[in-house]
């Protein structure tokens, strides 16, 4: 199976550990990736904010690339996934700037596709060393699935794909009401006051209903929740979560032994070998 490939800015740089695990998963199950040539910034996060015209013009110049290459589209980072989508739902009904979209692919979110039936069922066949024991908690943030009549997701205040994905895995996926809560994005620049305090509420959830982990599909997410965590957030709360925050992806990968998962793993701030080694997964 071929796909277009629209990786998005940060895959390249702070989220490497979510690119290759990615590369790896796909390469695995047979799916072949085609980044799309010459794309640019979609415009998440200011973009929409700030100029109208921007916040089509960028994501929709990707599409038309996409649509060159004539093959449906994987995305990995829910930012960009709903500007691409909000952008071919505008340009759908009006086009604009001189940009002829026809939606003659598909958008899809990269774990919307992998846990649909046949892929999940694929991914659950190589499944070498199960996640026994490890209990999570699924992590979806806020941009993935809102708003439905523009990202069509189906489950959209109660996402359910990555539990069902995780749960293929042998994890213990607990439920919780925080799946779909915003995270703060890039506010943690401007407003990071207001971020650590969303945060930590997070965390304060996730542990009462007895998680060790947290499972994400976004990089911004990842990040608010991993990088503050062992010192900004433990220093204006006065406690200490060690909450390792994984991409599904990156669980994947440990659940199929695959080789390049420490390098994956090393890349984070709290350090997510310490538990996999207590449950005996790594």
């Amino acid at each position: 199976m071929k796909l277009s490939y629209y990786p998005g800015c940060s895959l390249e740089a702070t989220a490497r550990d979510y690119q290759e695990s990615i590369t790896y998963v796909c390469g695995q199950l047979g799916i072949e990736l085609e980044e799309i040539p010459d794309w640019s910034c979609c415009g998440a996060t200011a973009a929409h904010s700030t100029d109208e015209f921007l916040s089509v013009a960028l994501p929709g110049r990707n599409l038309i690339l996409a649509e060159q290459i004539g093959l449906d589209m994987i995305v990995p980072c829910p930012m960009c996934f709903n500007r691409l989508k909000n952008a071919g739902h505008k340009l759908e009904k009006e086009p604009k700037g001189g940009l002829p979209y026809s939606r003659k692919i598909k958008i899809w979110d990269l774990l919307d596709f992998l846990s649909r039936p046949d892929r999940l069922s694929q991914i659950q066949a190589k499944v070498r060393q199960p996640l026994k024991g490890l209990s999570v908690v699924c992590y979806y943030g806020c941009m993935a699935s809102r708003p439905p009549r523009i990202t069509e997701a189906e489950k959209h205040e109660n996402p359910q794909n990555m539990d069902t994905l995780l749960q293929a895995l042998g994890a213990t996926v607990l439920d919780w009401s925080y799946k779909t809560d915003c995270c703060g994005a890039g506010h943690t620049l401007a407003r990071p006051d207001i971020v650590q305090v969303m945060v930590q509420r997070l965390y304060e959830k996730a542990l009462e209903v007895g998680a060790e982990a947290i499972a994400v599909s976004c990089q911004m997410c990842q990040a608010n929740l991993d990088m503050p965590q062992a010192a900004a957030i433990s220093e204006t709360f006065r406690k200490q979560y060690n909450l390792p925050v994984y991409y599904f992806t990156e669980l994947i990968g440990v659940s199929w032994k695959g080789s390049e998962a420490g390098t994956w793993l090393s890349r984070h701030f709290v350090d997510p070998v310490p538990l996999l080694k207590r449950k005996e997964i790594l």
